[in-house]
Protein backbone atom coordinates (compact mmCIF):
# COMPACT_ATOMS: atom_id res chain seq x y z
CA UNK A 1 0.00 0.00 0.00
CA UNK A 2 2.69 2.41 0.95
CA UNK A 3 4.34 1.57 -2.36
CA UNK A 4 2.10 2.82 -4.35
CA UNK A 5 3.49 6.66 -6.15
CA UNK A 6 0.68 9.21 -6.61
CA UNK A 7 0.86 11.83 -9.03
CA UNK A 8 -1.17 14.66 -8.27
CA UNK A 9 -4.22 15.25 -10.18
CA UNK A 10 -4.06 19.28 -10.03
CA UNK A 11 -0.70 20.73 -10.66
CA UNK A 12 0.29 23.11 -7.43
CA UNK A 13 0.69 27.22 -8.25
CA UNK A 14 4.17 28.40 -8.68
CA UNK A 15 5.42 31.00 -6.81
CA UNK A 16 6.04 33.93 -6.41
CA UNK A 17 2.45 34.30 -4.98
CA UNK A 18 0.45 37.11 -4.49
CA UNK A 19 2.08 39.30 -0.96
CA UNK A 20 -0.42 38.76 1.36
CA UNK A 21 0.08 34.95 0.20
CA UNK A 22 3.81 34.73 0.42
CA UNK A 23 3.99 36.42 4.11
CA UNK A 24 1.39 33.77 5.04
CA UNK A 25 3.63 31.08 3.69
CA UNK A 26 6.53 32.87 5.34
CA UNK A 27 5.36 32.90 8.47
CA UNK A 28 3.79 29.71 8.41
CA UNK A 29 6.64 27.69 7.21
CA UNK A 30 9.57 29.48 9.02
CA UNK A 31 11.88 28.93 5.81
CA UNK A 32 10.68 25.19 5.02
CA UNK A 33 9.54 25.25 1.36
CA UNK A 34 5.81 25.98 1.30
CA UNK A 35 3.51 22.45 1.68
CA UNK A 36 2.35 20.86 -1.51
CA UNK A 37 -0.94 21.56 -0.18
CA UNK A 38 -0.74 24.84 0.19
CA UNK A 39 0.36 25.73 -3.42
CA UNK A 40 -2.39 23.65 -4.84
CA UNK A 41 -4.62 25.79 -3.00
CA UNK A 42 -2.72 28.94 -4.12
CA UNK A 43 -3.95 28.29 -7.73
CA UNK A 44 -7.21 30.46 -7.04
CA UNK A 45 -5.80 32.77 -4.05
CA UNK A 46 -9.69 32.63 -2.69
CA UNK A 47 -9.81 29.15 -1.56
CA UNK A 48 -6.08 29.96 -0.17
CA UNK A 49 -7.03 32.51 1.80
CA UNK A 50 -10.47 31.00 3.17
CA UNK A 51 -8.26 27.89 3.57
CA UNK A 52 -6.11 29.43 5.96
CA UNK A 53 -8.77 31.67 7.49
CA UNK A 54 -10.54 27.97 8.90
CA UNK A 55 -7.39 26.42 10.18
CA UNK A 56 -6.90 25.84 14.12
CA UNK A 57 -3.26 25.36 14.23
CA UNK A 58 -2.78 28.74 16.34
CA UNK A 59 -2.76 28.33 20.06
CA UNK A 60 -6.23 27.59 21.11
CA UNK A 61 -8.42 25.90 23.48
CA UNK A 62 -6.36 22.44 23.74
CA UNK A 63 -2.63 21.52 24.58
CA UNK A 64 -0.77 20.76 21.00
CA UNK A 65 -0.72 17.21 21.77
CA UNK A 66 -4.53 17.29 22.06
CA UNK A 67 -5.05 18.98 18.66
CA UNK A 68 -2.43 16.73 17.12
CA UNK A 69 -4.25 13.33 18.69
CA UNK A 70 -7.58 14.79 17.11
CA UNK A 71 -5.23 15.93 14.09
CA UNK A 72 -3.48 12.87 13.34
CA UNK A 73 -6.49 10.35 14.11
CA UNK A 74 -8.91 12.12 11.86
CA UNK A 75 -6.52 12.03 9.26
CA UNK A 76 -5.45 8.25 9.77
CA UNK A 77 -9.29 7.34 9.56
CA UNK A 78 -9.91 9.22 6.49
CA UNK A 79 -6.51 7.54 4.67
CA UNK A 80 -5.23 11.21 4.36
CA UNK A 81 -1.64 9.62 4.79
CA UNK A 82 -0.48 13.19 3.23
CA UNK A 83 -1.54 15.19 5.72
CA UNK A 84 -0.70 12.61 8.40
CA UNK A 85 2.86 12.48 7.11
CA UNK A 86 3.20 16.17 7.58
CA UNK A 87 1.93 16.35 11.09
CA UNK A 88 3.95 13.60 12.32
CA UNK A 89 7.25 15.38 10.66
CA UNK A 90 6.78 18.67 11.82
CA UNK A 91 4.85 17.82 15.01
CA UNK A 92 5.49 13.82 16.85
CA UNK A 93 8.61 14.67 18.53
CA UNK A 94 7.81 18.01 19.82
CA UNK A 95 4.38 16.39 21.10
CA UNK A 96 5.99 13.47 22.94
CA UNK A 97 4.59 10.78 20.76
CA UNK A 98 7.13 7.93 20.31
CA UNK A 99 6.89 4.75 18.13
CA UNK A 100 3.57 3.35 20.16
CA UNK A 101 1.45 6.33 19.73
CA UNK A 102 2.49 6.75 15.88
CA UNK A 103 1.20 3.40 14.86
CA UNK A 104 -1.94 3.38 17.53
CA UNK A 105 -2.82 6.97 15.90
CA UNK A 106 -3.45 4.48 12.92
CA UNK A 107 -4.77 1.34 14.21
CA UNK A 108 -8.29 0.37 14.03
CA UNK A 109 -9.24 -0.09 17.36
CA UNK A 110 -8.08 2.26 19.88
CA UNK A 111 -4.65 1.00 21.66
CA UNK A 112 -5.59 2.27 25.33
CA UNK A 113 -2.10 1.10 27.14
CA UNK A 114 -0.47 3.95 24.81
CA UNK A 115 -2.90 6.87 25.85
CA UNK A 116 -4.05 8.41 29.20
CA UNK A 117 -8.14 8.68 29.68
CA UNK A 118 -8.31 12.19 28.79
CA UNK A 119 -6.08 11.42 25.40
CA UNK A 120 -8.41 8.27 24.89
CA UNK A 121 -11.44 10.35 25.27
CA UNK A 122 -10.38 12.48 21.65
CA UNK A 123 -9.56 9.49 19.92
CA UNK A 124 -13.23 7.90 20.64
CA UNK A 125 -14.40 11.28 19.28
CA UNK A 126 -12.38 11.51 16.24
CA UNK A 127 -13.77 7.98 15.78
CA UNK A 128 -17.17 8.27 16.56
CA UNK A 129 -17.48 11.41 14.32
CA UNK A 130 -15.73 9.89 11.44
CA UNK A 131 -17.85 6.76 11.70
CA UNK A 132 -21.64 8.75 12.47
CA UNK A 133 -21.12 12.11 12.58
CA UNK A 134 -22.46 12.84 15.63
CA UNK A 135 -21.27 11.95 19.24
CA UNK A 136 -23.82 9.74 21.33
CA UNK A 137 -24.80 10.65 24.80
CA UNK A 138 -22.67 8.60 26.36
CA UNK A 139 -19.42 9.61 25.00
CA UNK A 140 -20.27 13.10 25.30
CA UNK A 141 -21.36 12.96 28.98
CA UNK A 142 -17.66 11.41 29.31
CA UNK A 143 -16.24 14.12 27.14
CA UNK A 144 -17.90 16.99 28.80
CA UNK A 145 -16.98 15.76 32.15
CA UNK A 146 -12.99 16.28 31.17
CA UNK A 147 -13.72 19.10 28.71
CA UNK A 148 -14.46 22.58 28.68
CA UNK A 149 -17.34 23.80 25.95
CA UNK A 150 -14.62 25.44 24.08
CA UNK A 151 -12.40 22.59 23.98
CA UNK A 152 -15.46 20.79 22.90
CA UNK A 153 -16.05 22.93 19.89
CA UNK A 154 -12.63 23.15 19.15
CA UNK A 155 -12.14 18.75 19.34
CA UNK A 156 -15.26 18.57 17.10
CA UNK A 157 -13.99 21.68 14.37
CA UNK A 158 -10.11 19.91 14.14
CA UNK A 159 -11.87 16.84 13.07
CA UNK A 160 -14.18 18.68 10.48
CA UNK A 161 -11.50 20.72 9.35
CA UNK A 162 -9.25 17.70 8.88
CA UNK A 163 -12.12 15.49 7.17
CA UNK A 164 -12.17 18.44 4.52
CA UNK A 165 -8.16 18.27 4.36
CA UNK A 166 -8.11 14.52 4.07
CA UNK A 167 -10.98 14.66 1.14
CA UNK A 168 -8.80 17.51 -0.51
CA UNK A 169 -5.33 15.50 -0.26
CA UNK A 170 -6.68 12.12 -1.05
CA UNK A 171 -9.23 13.60 -4.26
CA UNK A 172 -6.15 15.41 -5.98
CA UNK A 173 -3.81 12.65 -5.36
CA UNK A 174 -0.99 14.55 -3.78
CA UNK A 175 1.87 12.79 -3.15
CA UNK A 176 3.66 12.98 0.17
CA UNK A 177 5.87 15.36 0.85
CA UNK A 178 9.82 14.25 1.03
CA UNK A 179 10.16 14.45 4.32
CA UNK A 180 6.54 13.14 5.14
CA UNK A 181 5.89 10.06 7.42
CA UNK A 182 4.17 7.24 6.14
CA UNK A 183 1.52 5.14 7.28
CA UNK A 184 2.79 1.88 9.36
CA UNK A 185 2.92 -1.04 6.26
CA UNK A 186 1.76 -3.28 8.88
CA UNK A 187 -1.28 -1.63 9.91
CA UNK A 188 -4.88 -2.81 8.83
CA UNK A 189 -6.50 0.53 9.61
Amino acid sequence: MNAIIKTARIAPAVQPFAPDMEETLANLMQGREPLLLFRTLARDPRLFRRFMAGGLLDKGNLTLREREIVIDRTCARCGGEYEWGVHMALFATSVGFGPEEIRATCAKEVDQSCWSAREILILRLADQLHETSMIDDDLWSALASEFSDEQLLELIMLAGFYHMVSFVVNATRLPPEPYGARFPADIVR
